[in-house]
């Protein structure tokens, strides 16, 4: 690999200030492809335009972009060069909504969420409000110095771990992660495991994420699963609760790696093809709502990375939270919800049908 090549791949969008960077510039790029049907059709056909909330049970918080790793798939483009954290007034407003709306889990999230210096006062506060809460994390983050206690903090306050590895071999997962993520990831999985994660315990469940390294969709949900256990357990004695299998969002750096690889348009019509009516009705973003690091409200994280908010007559900010107008709204679509509604399709929580 050239240095140039080696530089491009340990920086992210914007610090190389690639077009990309700009979440318009996505959008164009994605509508500017030639596709057999737009998303609103489909919706259509499954009579469920327009796209409806259903509830808002679980508020998914990212505290920032900052991150330890510069991963080639990442949709939100973090990294160690980021800089973008959540003050500790937007998290206030945070715990403030959880409280005014009977919000049932609150779902952590980055870039590396631990590296934010609230994040244990936020996880305990949360915990405090009777809140299920979920750290996702990528697992290498638990194995430097300032953050290797974290295990037993997270065991402690019962916090459910959804932790990322695209492969349980090696060269998969340092292709897409880089060099020596997996072993790093499978140190940390150890240790979780001596904490008492990964044995069936609903207060100490592990769950692993798996999305694919190229340009296909993920394979069935159940059967990776039961894969995953046998091997993980066989290769490395690691065990896990579950697999979600989750789907390449065509945003952001993997965008970009569709297009470098000349595979962007294929890749949008597979998954234009792979459209399920059953995994549409399933979206997390009906039962979700996104808060950015500055406080603005999504209907779910690949929307906030695109800056589309939710509509217009929705108050747009944590600080004016409202439950009853988010749980009626009107979910904001575009080209990249395929993503989320094929094959069986995809969410923050694995497949949706």
């Amino acid at each position: 690999m050239s240095q140039q090549a080696v530089k491009k791949r340990l920086t992210t969008l914007s610090a190389r200030r690639s077009p990309l960077a700009s979440p318009a510039s996505q959008r164009e790029t994605l509508q500017g492809l030639p596709l057999s049907m737009e998303f609103q059709s489909a919706l259509e056909k499954s009579e469920l335009w327009p796209l409806q909330a259903r509830s808002v049970g679980t508020l998914q918080v990212n505290l920032g972009k900052v991150c330890n790793q510069t991963c080639r798939h990442c949709h939100v483009d973090a990294g160690p060069d980021r800089r973008e954290s959540m003050s500790r007034e937007t998290m206030e407003a945070c715990l403030n909504a959880v409280r005014q709306s009977g919000v049932e889990t609150v779902d952590i999230t980055g870039g590396a969420p631990e590296m934010h210096p609230e994040f244990r006062w936020f996880v305990g506060e949360c915990r405090a409000l009777g809140c299920h809460v979920i750290d996702r994390s990528n697992l290498t983050i638990l194995e430097t110095g300032p953050h290797r206690d974290l295990v037993h903090f997270l065991a402690e306050h019962d916090v459910e771990v959804i932790s990322s590895l695209p492969h349980y071999r090696e060269l998969s997962t340092d292709r897409q992660r880089g060099s020596g993520v997996f072993a790093k990831s499978l140190s940390a999985l150890r240790r979780l495991n001596e904490v008492g994660y990964g044995y069936g315990d609903p207060k100490r469940r592990l769950v692993l994420v798996s999305n694919p390294v190229g340009a296909f969709l993920p394979g069935a949900q159940a059967s990776l699963e039961s894969e995953w256990k046998r091997e993980m357990w066989r290769r490395y004695e690691i065990r896990f609760d579950a697999l979600f299998t989750i789907t390449n969002m065509p945003i952001s750096r993997y965008l970009e790696w569709l297009q470098e690889s000349g595979n962007a348009q294929t890749y949008m019509q597979a998954l234009v093809a792979a459209y399920n009516p059953e995994a549409a009705r399933g979206v997390m973003c009906r039962d979700l709502i996104s808060v950015s690091w500055d406080g603005g409200l999504y209907d779910c994280d690949f929307n906030q990375m695109l800056e589309m908010p939710v509509e217009a007559k929705v108050s747009g900010n944590i600080r004016d939270f409202q439950t009853d107008q988010l749980r009626t709204r009107r979910i904001q679509v575009g080209r990249h919800c395929f993503g989320c509604t094929a094959g069986a399709g995809s969410s923050c929580g694995g497949a949706t049908a």
